[in-house]
């Protein structure tokens, strides 16, 4: 759900039949609207962005989004596939798994490299060469736009291919099971390649329309626009001057709660005045992975606050979907504390929040023994082990999940169906209904067949218990949505934990490569990026990234095993990811049919989904009796996945994240919106940028990403146990 969040709907009013007649209008104008658009973004004031009163409005609508936040300048002769774009995408590709914002890298060397090359367009009178294509390939001239979007496409979707990781990493853990090097690259490769065709041929209505806005793309565009666009022109140079003074500043800044004073993670006035108690651990602490809530925390890391964390980001998230994360989060604050107090499935013998699977007495649970020499369910060893069992937090994170499934399916068919049906008949017309689009119509589409494709060529990298599955015909299961894809698994292989892993990467992974590509096809429409050219470094993106991510698998899991295994990590090093999935693989693959079947110990869970689907009813009936109540804003999807949102992690960014949200989203937005215009996204691309570079240097330099980790000694700010000074209950 942290992932449909990426694109959402929300910068407009919801199902309310007076805003939804005007908004509608306002979509069929909108090219209109577009070509009359004088001015871009770093202007004070322009005639798009004035209110009734004169001055500067609010950003409200997706119209806004697309008109007033991204420029709609494009010069169509710019280069995208240069010498500098492939030397430099291929080179930090290798980095795109550990560094995030890889644009602010990418942007710094490939001005180096625009000084230091030969070509036609290098302006040293020494290095100036004749005008002729391969001169032109090196260096046509000043490092644009294009190449820029490119290189950072190309980088992170290598960083992309490590959500497969996880099954090899859970093998090696868990099953001591090593699969062979070439199986499990091209099973990286194919997994990505395959989500790659299902996101391309979903394009035309999750891609193109207008009302489809990725706020978590506005700070990185506007960041392009800032260093490519208007560069002679002042109020451009005082926006790049404020994002790279944010820059340097965080970067300096990020050394102290990250390394030198870990306590600024989470700051926690109730863990210092009572270290004693396990309770405050577990409502107020938060500092360390699987702690506890973290309520009223105070963090200073933006590593965990900014986007990178586990926050949907502060800055750009609407406010409408923040207020429904935040007012989810408050239920599952309750619903964790009130399951162990009341002993919850037992709860209370099992740490408060943890994603392993547990003996009855609160020991970890060996799975390997109910599972015979082939890991498949050995019947008489269960009988005498018994089944395992989940902390309570996790088995409410699980009904979260699936509440959210139901409620997806109701609330799109609810508020966005019609939508979704009239945006199909206008591709399909061939109509212009977003500006950025009516731009791209100036460069050649990959047809839908070049997506198509994908899905089929890497079909032959499947664990040999699901190809079987896959002749009998179950193969379209492989693309419904990834929460169901353990649960499938579960029906069609039983008793088969790692055939249900191999399931779920091609369900979850799936879809989770498809919504990347999507990410990036809307990336390269708002830059206007040719369409080609997105799709083919993707592509190689995903083959080189299988490469090398498989490498640092292997590296990881080899050197941080015990820590990867314990069920709290370390501030730096955390194996709760692969915990989580290789309990669910257990829990789903080898015993679903007794932990989830009616009667069953966890039977509410796949019972939720069944729940979900009614949950945005009450909600779309209250708009209608009463639109003016705002029921039309509770984005109940979220509202339903963050009954689990505090089970994993470091929780302590929570307040201060939910304070940070309403200040930018509601305080910055409605009063002062010229700044909030011109300044706020690059805020936050300059505070996400900074922080993932420190990270970078900081793995590398003393974090173990060389081979040795340099502790910080310990003192004040860096004590043993937890950062926060909560009792450790570990």
């Amino acid at each position: 759900m942290a992932a449909t969040a990426e694109a959402i709907p929300a910068f407009s009013a919801q199902g309310d039949p007076e805003q939804k007649s005007s908004f509608n209008d306002e979509k069929r104008d909108s090219v209109e609207i577009a070509e009359s658009l004088k001015g871009d973004v770093y202007d004070d004031l322009r005639v798009i962005d004035m209110g009734e009163d004169g001055k500067e409005r609010p950003i409200e609508t997706d119209i806004d989004v697309v008109t007033r936040l991204i420029s709609l300048e494009d010069e169509p002769t710019l280069p995208a596939f240069t010498f500098r774009m492939w030397f430099l995408g291929l080179g930090l590709a290798c980095f795109g798994s550990v560094l995030g914002q890889i644009f602010i890298i990418a942007y710094i060397l490939g001005r180096v490299l625009e000084e230091i090359i030969p070509g036609p367009g290098n302006i040293r009178p020494g290095l100036q060469t004749k005008d002729t294509w391969f001169w032109r390939f090196l260096n046509p001239g000043p490092f644009n736009l294009k190449e820029h979007v490119a290189i950072t496409i190309f980088a992170t979707t290598a960083a992309e291919s490590a959500l497969a990781i996880s099954i090899f990493a859970a093998d090696d853990l868990y099953y001591g099971v090593h699969p062979n090097v070439g199986v499990g690259i091209f099973t990286l490769i194919g997994s990505q390649l395959m989500g790659y065709g299902l996101g391309g041929i979903m394009r035309s209505f999750l891609v193109y329309p207008t009302y489809i806005v990725f706020p978590n793309l506005v700070p990185t565009v506007q960041l392009f626009d800032a260093l490519h666009r208007g560069k002679k022109i002042m109020l451009q140079k005082k926006r790049v001057k404020f994002f790279w003074l944010v820059f340097i500043g965080i970067f300096v800044w990020e050394w102290f709660p990250e390394y030198i004073a870990p306590t600024l993670t989470g700051f926690s006035i109730f863990c210092l005045a009572n270290q004693d108690s396990a309770w405050f651990t577990r409502i107020f602490g938060g500092a360390a992975g699987n702690e506890g809530l973290g309520v009223f925390s105070i963090c200073f890391d933006w590593n965990y606050v900014g986007s990178g964390g586990g926050s949907l980001g502060a800055l750009f998230t609407p406010l409408s979907t923040q207020l429904s994360l935040y007012s989810g989060t408050a239920i599952c604050i309750i619903a964790f504390c009130a399951c162990y107090t009341r002993n919850t499935w037992n709860g209370q013998n099992f740490p408060f929040l943890s994603q392993a699977l547990f003996y009855e007495n609160g020991t970890r649970y060996d799975q390997l023994t109910i599972l015979d020499e082939k890991f498949r369910l050995d019947p008489t060893k269960l009988a005498e082990v018994g089944l395992p069992w989940f902390a309570s937090s996790q088995v409410l994170t699980k009904i979260g999940s699936n509440l959210a499934i139901g409620a997806t399916i109701t609330h799109v068919g609810l508020w966005y169906g019609k939508d979704i049906v009239d945006v199909i008949r206008k591709y399909r017309a061939g109509d212009n209904y977003d500006p950025h689009l009516a731009k791209m119509k100036l460069y050649a589409n990959g047809p839908h067949g070049n997506h198509a494709g994908l899905p089929r060529s890497p079909n032959v990298v499947v664990h040999p218990h699901l190809r079987r599955k896959l002749r009998d015909g179950y193969g379209h299961s492989l693309y419904w949505p990834f929460w169901f894809a353990m649960m499938l698994g579960a029906a069609m292989i039983p008793g088969n934990p790692q055939a249900n892993m191999y399931f779920t990467l091609y369900g979850f992974n799936t879809l989770d490569q498809a919504r990347g590509l999507i990410r990036d096809l809307k990336m390269g429409q708002y830059t206007k990026l040719p369409p080609r050219v997105t799709f083919a470094v993707q592509s190689l993106g995903a083959v080189i990234g299988g490469l090398l991510n498989y490498v640092i698998m292997k590296v990881i899991v080899n050197s941080r095993r015990e820590i990867l295994l314990d069920v709290q990590g370390s501030n730096v090093w955390s194996g709760q990811q692969v915990q989580s999935f290789n309990s669910d693989a257990i829990s789903w693959g080898a015993l679903g049919n007794v932990l989830y079947a009616p009667g069953g110990r966890y039977s509410i869970v796949p019972f939720s989904i069944l729940i979900g689907l009614a949950v945005p009813v009450p909600f779309w009936l209250l708009h209608r009796l009463f639109p003016k109540l705002g029921a039309n804003k509770v984005v109940t999807p979220i509202l339903c996945w963050t009954l689990g949102y505090l089970s994993v992690g470091i929780n302590s960014s929570v307040f201060t994240t939910f304070c940070l949200a309403v200040f930018s989203q509601y305080y910055l937005r409605r009063y002062r919106p010229r700044w909030f215009r011109k300044y706020n996204f690059l805020l936050s691309a300059a505070l996400d940028g900074g922080t993932q570079v420190m990270v970078f240097v900081f793995t590398f330099a003393v974090g173990g990403g060389s081979g040795k980790v340099i502790n910080m000694p310990f003192w004040g700010l860096n004590p043993k146990g937890n950062p926060d000074y909560c009792k450790r209950l570990t």
